[in-house]
Formats: structure tokens, C-alpha cells, sequence
């Protein structure tokens, strides 16, 4: 662990100052809301789509930092949230924008992160934080701006004092989240663009353990109606909604502490419903299977990642947001390890290119497959969005098998 050196650490009350789990020190400028919040600290590679990434529920309790250098010049419009709020803990860049320029934007990313009640920070070296946080690993962290770098005496804070709050942060291995994130009421989305206002060619109960709105709107492009369920649904209830297919979301926290999701997944399996799952989703199938998750150090953040469709040799850039991953033999076809190959066989379908990865699984006696990463990808890119025709296929092959059964 680096030793702090509070003497060397010098900040004054207007500024703002992150401190790691391991101890180093960053002072900086406020950016958005001012005050403490404390989480994970993770590093985002997108160089657009700021939007989308606050948005997404499977940032919740962490403190993303954005590795691209000039952020918000292009603002914030109702149009591209991938959900109703802001979830990120934090937020740091290194160079906001000054100025807002976009006809669609509404208002500056910083009025919005105000608003919202987001801590963020600004005017510090990124590229050397994010060196940092590649070579340690993701950490625990805390932004201290405003009052909350002033102790009750009204006097500075040390240092000492904030980085015993970021040891009191809960690790983000063994947190449950998508409870937190998942909506609390089943809605619908109709089959749109050339299908809306058209029946239904399809009927999919997606299972909303942090879904992004562009997820259920790419299956309604494809004519499907989609029944958008809380996490808390029952198998009875999924069933009640006569599903051509069930599908389950991304997500955050630790899979490994959902059980109940594993347990409901393994009934849709059984009842034979064709499955597509992404990023948690795909954690869970594996889980489902029979195989563990891990963490991984620093994770994938970002909509650069190159991952290799292993069922047509097939190289994709695809988005990404993941700290855990499914451990599963690449290469090769196996029994799923679950109640001694009940699920007939596996294989990964998806590696990826960076660091061989599990990105994808594909059931070959059961109709199910997942993968790790995000085909919906708002803001981009859409080398994956093919995904959706295969899982639309799945029930097509499905359906007809069944109706000549």
C-alpha cells in the first residue's frame, strides 16, 4: 500500500480531492454536485455516449472515470438516457467542456450531474490515474468536495480521516444490486418502426435486473412485443404472460449473490423456453450451467472492445461494461457441469481478443445462449446488433418445432 504523506497533500475548501484504497491522493476542481460519495472506481474507454454511461444501471455504487480527456461539449437531450436517472457514484474527467454545442442538447452535463445530485471532480491527470488503477486494479474510492472536506470544527479534513471512509465502502465482490436497479412494476414495449401497429410476431418476458431502454427497443424493431418484468417476478408469473422467449438484462454487483435469479433462469431452461441473455445475464446462464464467475482486475468499460464470434470467425467491436466473468473452458464443447449434465452440452461462442475472455455462451441441446457484452450498444457501435436476430430465430425454430411436435 503507498503511505499517504498528509504533509504533501495540500487542498483548500473550493477544490476537490479523490482518495484510493491503496492511498494515493488526487486534488482536483468540482464538477457537478458537490459533497462525499464513495464506491468502486472503475475506468470508461468510450470517447463518446457520456450519456448512455451515466445512465446505465449497471454502474450503480460506482465512481466511473472517463479515460477520453474533453467531456460534455455535446451536453445532455431527453432522447439518449438508457434509463429514468443518473446511476453512477461518481463522475471524473479531466477536461469538461465549457460550452455546450449540439442541436439536440437540452442543457450542459453539468447542470444535469447538479441536478441529479451527482459528485464528480474534474482538472486531474487521468491517463496517469487510470495507468493506476490498470496495473493495481479497480479499488474502492471517495470524492470529498464542499463541506464535506470540513471536519465538525469547520477546519480541513486530513487525509487520514477520508481514507478511513473509503475503507468503510463496501467491496464490490459479494454486493446484491439489481434489486436496487430493476424496475418495480411490469411494463410494455409494442413492436416498432415497420411492425408498430401490428400484432406481435413474438411475445418475450425480459427480466429487468438493470436493463437499458435500448435493449427492449431493439426486439421491438424485430416485431416483438416485450413484457419488461421486476427481478422479484416468479416463474408462474413469466408464464402467465405466455412467453415466445424470455430474456434477462444486464446489471450490476456480484452474480454470485443471485441465487434466486440462477434457480428462476434454471426453470425457464427446463420449462424449454428459448433464452437470450446479456453481460449479468450471461453470468447467470453460466452460473445456471454449472460453471463459476470471477472478478476480473480492472474489468471492461468502453465501446472498443474486439471480441471473436467463435461460430463464424467473426471479429466484432462491441461495448462493454463488466467486472465479473464466467469461467468456462474455450475451445471445446463440454457437458454443462450442472446436476450431471442435465443441460446437455455447452461451448463459449464469444472470446474476447484482449485478454481471451469469456464473452458468449451457446447451448447446443437447449435453446439458450448469452453473451457478456451490450448488442443494443446506444451510442454505438452495432457490429453485435445481429444477436437479436439470432435470439429472434431461436423463437421462430422454437415455435415451429413445437407447433409440428
Amino acid at each position: 500500500m503507498n503511505q499517504i504523506d498528509s504533509e504533501a497533500v495540500v487542498f483548500s475548501p473550493d477544490e476537490a480531492v479523490l482518495v484510493l484504497e491503496d492511498g494515493q491522493v488526487y486534488v482536483g476542481e468540482p464538477y457537478g454536485a458537490t459533497g462525499r460519495t464513495s464506491g468502486e472506481i472503475v475506468f470508461a474507454t468510450g470517447m463518446t455516449g457520456y450519456q448512455e454511461t451515466l445512465t446505465d444501471p449497471s454502474y450503480d455504487r460506482q465512481i466511473v472515470v472517463q479515460t477520453f480527456p474533453h467531456i460534455g461539449d455535446t451536453g445532455i437531450n431527453g432522447e439518449d438516457p438508457e434509463s429514468s436517472r443518473i446511476w453512477v457514484a461518481g463522475y471524473i474527467v479531466r477536461d469538461p467542456s465549457p460550452n455546450v454545442s449540439n442541436w439536440r442538447a437540452t442543457g450542459s452535463l453539468d447542470d444535469d450531474l447538479k441536478a441529479q445530485g451527482i459528485v464528480g471532480m474534474s482538472g486531474i491527470d487521468t491517463r496517469k490515474l487510470v495507468r493506476h488503477l490498470r496495473s493495481a486494479g479497480v479499488m474502492r474510492a471517495a470524492i470529498f468536495s464542499g463541506d464535506a472536506l470540513l471536519d465538525e470544527a469547520g477546519r480541513l479534513r486530513t487525509v487520514e480521516s477520508m481514507l478511513d471512509e473509503v475503507k468503510a465502502t463496501p467491496q464490490m465482490k459479494g454486493l446484491s444490486l439489481y434489486d436496487e436497479v430493476s424496475t418495480k412494476e411490469t411494463y410494455t414495449i409494442e413492436p416498432c418502426g415497420e411492425y408498430e401497429g401490428k400484432e406481435p410476431l413474438f411475445t418475450v418476458a425480459a427480466v429487468d435486473l438493470g436493463i437499458k431502454a435500448m435493449t427492449p427497443h431493439r426486439m421491438a424493431e424485430r416485431g416483438c412485443r416485450v413484457h419488461v418484468v421486476p427481478s422479484t417476478v416468479t416463474f408462474d408469473e413469466i408464464e402467465a404472460l405466455n412467453p415466445d422467449g424470455v430474456f434477462f438484462s444486464n446489471g450490476p454487483g456480484d452474480p454470485e449473490q443471485a441465487d434466486p435469479e440462477v434457480e428462476l433462469l434454471r426453470r425457464v431452461l427446463d420449462a424449454g423456453h428459448p433464452f437470450f441473455g446479456i453481460c449479468f445475464g450471461n453470468q447467470l446462464l453460466g452460473r445456471a450451467l454449472g460453471f463459476g464467475t470471477y472478478k476480473l482486475k480492472f474489468g471492461h468499460r468502453g465501446i472498443n472492445q474486439p471480441v471473436k464470434d467463435v461460430t463464424t470467425g467473426k471479429v466484432e467491436v462491441t461495448a462493454h461494461n463488466h467486472g465479473f466473468a464466467v469461467d468456462a473452458p474455450i475451445g471445446e464443447t463440454v457437458d454443462a457441469p450442472f446436476d450431471n449434465g442435465r443441460y446437455g452440452k455447452v461451448f463459449v461462442s464469444h472470446i474476447d481478443l484482449n485478454d481471451d475472455v469469456v464473452e458468449g455462451l451457446q447451448c447446443v441441446d437447449i435453446p439458450a445462449f448469452s453473451v457478456q457484452y451490450h448488442p443494443e450498444a446506444a451510442a454505438g457501435p452495432h457490429d453485435a446488433a445481429y444477436l437479436f436476430d439470432r435470439f429472434v430465430e431461436l423463437m421462430k425454430t422454437t415455435k415451429e418445432a413445437q407447433r409440428n411436435a
